[in-house]
């Protein structure tokens, strides 16, 4: 793990962005495709700002979220829809988005189809992750029903999730998925997600889910 720090949130997310930009660049040019995952919530929405406005060749990138909410897009807590809103508009808006939602009761009835499209994406080009304070990333929460399953080196590249801090039933990628990205970027602010990328330094994954990437990871953070 490489930890990065930033006089401010503001200065860290252009840099960020930048980074992403770079290396979405420099893969596009090596071999004329590049993958890119991102966390939903409030917390990236500045990087996707400035991400948006990149003079790449959008057309060849594919974009998909770290996991969902099985909500439907026009819902306040739909992750995609803040993807389309934040990341995929201006230059970006040629990226094809590689769906985590269908619309169908329960996630299980939509996970083959929605994982076939997954597939084909990886190895990710880029990762860029989120952490939670219960040291959960993506949706691989702490006492979710499935975790250990998705911690596994033979885990499918996605899985439905359920847990007590989740609220809505969640689909996620899973471990095998987030390891083999060829980048890997951290994205934490406030001290106390700092004491908690520090405890999670030293648990098992089945404790701290965020523990299973972080050999790789560049941890960006602000206070």
């Amino acid at each position: 793990m490489e930890l990065h720090t930033y006089p401010d949130r503001e200065m860290m997310m252009l840099r960020v962005a930048q980074r992403i930009a770079s290396e979405l660049g420099e893969t596009l040019r090596a071999t004329g495709r590049a993958s890119l995952s991102v966390p939903g919530g409030t917390t990236p929405g500045p990087v996707f700002d400035t991400l948006s406005g990149a003079d790449l060749d959008w057309g060849n990138v594919a974009v998909m979220l770290n996991d969902e909410r099985w909500v439907p897009e026009d819902s306040p807590r739909s992750n995609t829809r803040l993807l389309r809103e934040r990341l995929l508009t201006g230059r970006a808006a040629g990226a094809k988005l590689v769906p985590l939602y269908a619309n169908t009761p329960t996630p299980e009835e939509a996970l083959d189809d929605l994982a076939a499209g997954v597939a084909v994406h990886v190895p990710l080009s880029v990762l860029l992750l989120g952490m939670g304070a219960d040291m959960h990333t993506a949706s691989l929460f702490p006492g979710a029903d499935n975790l250990a399953l998705a911690l596994k080196n033979d885990a499918p590249p996605l899985m439905a999730m359920r847990a007590d801090a989740a609220g809505e039933p969640r689909i996620t990628l899973t471990a095998p998925v987030l390891k083999s990205a060829l980048r890997v970027h951290i994205l934490i602010t406030g001290p106390e997600k700092r004491a908690a990328l520090e405890r999670a330094q030293k648990l098992r994954a089945q404790d701290a889910p965020v523990a299973c990437v972080l050999d790789q990871a560049q941890v960006h953070w602000a206070e």
